[in-house]
């Protein structure tokens, strides 16, 4: 319930709002500990409500049990029962996570008159991105599961073997001592086609005579995410592969010296940037230095030259 009360203050005694509607998934998962499709109304005081469609609904019970469920029956309408709630508790100004259009105008046409309604997505963030004791052993144990995949990827990757071939391995490996998932689909990405950064992966055979390959991996354990890269090379390296390695290994290498509390996370994307700049590669750095990690494999803060983010302690 710390999280409830964080939000509660966040979004109640700083900035006005008296209700506070959660309609993500991973924001539900966050809050309640239940991992499925519904909608959380937290109020001022008291329980938090789940509301939830049957198919959910036991699963719900059993793994948000801090929190009232309410079914929605075949026939009834979520929004509905939600507006109905919100009346009820008299809620006069309700905040909402994220929401389609549709449930949006749903919503908005249901309170006009009755109730503010406004999108607040950047107070959950504020929560989710620092990580807590707890959520930090989680991702130490998915990173330990995603080490084990990338130790299978180096024994099976030789010449022949195809692509699909190896990703099975790497997710038996994972699996086999704990995860729960991965975090993406697996990528075994070679030859030409590791230049591609979500290059999933085919049934191309690695060939030998330094067939590049990259390897992009993740294992989930209860519920948070781990994510690991790596270019490996089917035999012996050539002198512009490795060359072009040891500028890649200094851009990171230079964004880890600058990684610390108040950091400007743009900052960090043009530190690498510069260094691959300087080296002559600029115009294949096509994409952004990286992002935060958690209940889900992409989130704040962002890594890149657009990013107004600022690194505390407890991102990862």
């Amino acid at each position: 319930m710390k999280r409830i009360e964080a939000l509660r203050h966040l979004a109640f005694e700083k900035k006005g709002f008296d209700g506070f509607l959660i309609t993500n998934e991973a924001n539900l998962l966050y809050f309640t500990g239940f991992p499925g499709a519904a909608c959380l109304l937290i109020p001022k005081t008291g329980k938090g409500i789940i509301y939830v469609y049957g198919v959910n609904y036991e699963q719900a019970k059993a793994e948000g049990k801090a929190f009232k469920v309410e079914l929605v029956k075949y026939g009834e309408n979520l929004l509905d029962k939600i507006v109905a709630q919100v009346r009820t508790l008299k809620i006069n100004k309700l905040a909402v996570d994220a929401v389609s259009v549709e449930n949006y105008r749903g919503l908005a046409r249901r309170l006009r008159g009755k109730a503010k309604l406004k999108i607040q997505t950047g107070m959950v963030w504020e929560l989710r991105k620092v990580k807590d004791e707890e959520e930090l052993k989680l991702m130490r144990k998915a990173a330990e599961l995603t080490s084990e995949g990338m130790k299978t990827a180096y024994e099976v990757i030789k010449p022949g073997i195809k692509e699909y071939e190896v990703a099975a391995e790497i997710e038996y490996a994972m699996r086999r001592r704990g995860s729960w998932g991965t975090s993406f689909d697996t990528i075994v990405a070679s030859g030409v086609r590791s230049a591609f950064p979500h290059g999933g992966c085919t049934d191309r055979k690695i060939r030998r005579g330094g067939d590049l390959v990259v390897v992009d991996i993740g294992a989930v354990y209860k519920y948070y995410c781990s994510d690991m890269t790596r270019t490996m090379v089917a035999g012996k390296p050539s002198a512009k592969q490795k060359k072009i390695y040891e500028i890649v290994r200094k851009a990171q290498e230079k964004a880890f010296e600058a990684t610390k509390p108040k950091a400007k996370a743009k900052d960090l994307d043009t530190i690498a940037r510069k260094v691959i700049d300087d080296a002559g590669y600029g115009e294949y750095f096509v994409h952004s230095l990286g992002h935060g990690v958690g209940l889900e494999i992409h989130e704040q803060p962002r890594l890149s030259r657009e990013s107004k983010d600022k690194l505390t302690a407890g991102n990862v």
